[in-house]
């Protein structure tokens, strides 16, 4: 590794001198060292392409606030797949995760994109409701953060706070497959 010390001279010889180490260091390695396309990963599936047998179910629960983490984002992703392969998938969303289900997200005004991708989850929920996926939300979970029940993205349902538990208990009863997640 290499240092260097302390620079002296005028601030324009100092400006010449961090010139000329940026570009030495922009020389080190080439850029890109890839062009764009290139492979850098292997493409073997492992495992089978699994489809849904008649009456499977596939439950998420999501504990995860919205832009915080990749958790809900990915959460409904995977759902949103389970439903293509033809499971009955249902999101819950609950503490937290609650604020995943807010249509009025957005800036300057709702539905408005302050950066690339604030509207990514609303999106991904409208397309899973309107694919047939069924979307549940914490009553509590929306009160904890002062969101108004009136504000859900449409079709998403509004659930008593003692259903998160009664919820999980009948998915497993039907033997779904049950991807709970959880960001602290």
């Amino acid at each position: 590794m290499t240092t260097t010390t302390a620079p002296a001279g005028t601030t324009a010889e100092i400006e010449a001198q961090i010139a000329e180490a940026g570009a030495k260091s922009l020389a080190e390695i080439a850029h890109p060292s890839l062009e764009p396309g290139s492979s850098i990963y292997g493409s073997t599936k492992i495992f089978p392409d699994y489809q849904a047998e008649e009456g499977q179910s596939y439950f998420t629960m999501v504990h995860g606030i919205a832009h915080e983490s990749s958790v809900s984002f990915v959460a409904i992703l995977q759902a949103t797949r389970a439903l293509r392969k033809g499971f009955e998938s249902v999101l819950y969303f609950y503490g937290p995760g609650a604020m995943n289900c807010m249509a009025t997200r957005g800036f300057p005004t709702t539905g408005d994109s302050a950066f690339p991708g604030e509207q990514n989850i609303n999106g991904s929920l409208a397309t899973f409701i309107e694919e047939g996926g069924t979307v549940y939300c914490c009553r509590f979970g929306l009160s904890l953060h002062g969101l108004r029940e009136e504000d859900l993205i449409a079709g998403v349902i509004p659930c008593h706070p003692l259903d998160v538990q009664d919820a999980v208990i009948h998915y497993a009863r039907k033997g779904a497959i049950i991807n709970s997640t959880y960001m602290v």
